[in-house]
């Protein structure tokens, strides 16, 4: 019995050693479809920093209700606006709206719509007015509203991420792009 279990054992390190080893070859079929580094299938993928702009950084576009001064792989300004709002009793806070992005891709201009949503913790919440006190955490999500791009962003589609950075108070924000 014990010959038996040391026999195995013997096997199984044989398998284990000769299937993992540096040299051992990739079925080419298996990463065919995989993405290149930096896309997701076929997307590119972008990262930066937002930050709230001034009046003469992002001048406003009627009827935004403000906008964010957009650094990294997108530059230039993000318009809000806020199309509805509503309220938790424990200072939760859900926005739905648009935003419109003007600015460059790689030093090419371009434009382009989202919808987004926004959902954030904050000290308390009312639904009249919306939040009040200090953010304590936020997160949204910026799908591209499709043909709506123009210049870099021409045919593009993709999602932008953006977790808010209390401490930092900025927004750093990651995404997929496919032009």
């Amino acid at each position: 019995m014990k010959k038996n279990l040391f026999v195995g054992l013997i096997f199984c390190f044989a398998i284990i050693f000769f299937s993992c080893h540096k040299e051992s070859s990739v079925n080419q079929d298996l990463t065919k479809d995989e993405p290149l580094s930096g896309s997701n299938n076929g997307a590119t993928q972008i990262s930066g920093v937002g930050f709230l702009a001034t009046t003469t950084e992002c001048v406003p576009e009627p009827g935004s209700a403000y906008a964010v001064r957009m650094t990294g792989d997108l530059v230039g300004c993000l318009y809000v606006y806020i199309d509805k709002f509503e309220c938790s009793p424990s200072g939760t806070y859900r926005e739905e709206g648009r935003d419109h992005f003007v600015g460059t891709y790689k030093g090419v201009p371009g434009a382009f719509w989202t919808t987004y949503k926004f959902e954030a913790k904050y000290e308390d919440c009312d639904d009249n007015i919306g939040p009040l006190g200090a953010e304590i955490f936020g997160r949204c999500q910026h799908p591209l509203t499709a043909g709506t791009g123009t210049g870099a962003f021409l045919g593009a589609t993709g999602r932008i991420d953006m977790k808010d950075d209390i401490a930092a108070g900025n927004f750093p924000y990651r995404g997929h792009l496919k032009f």
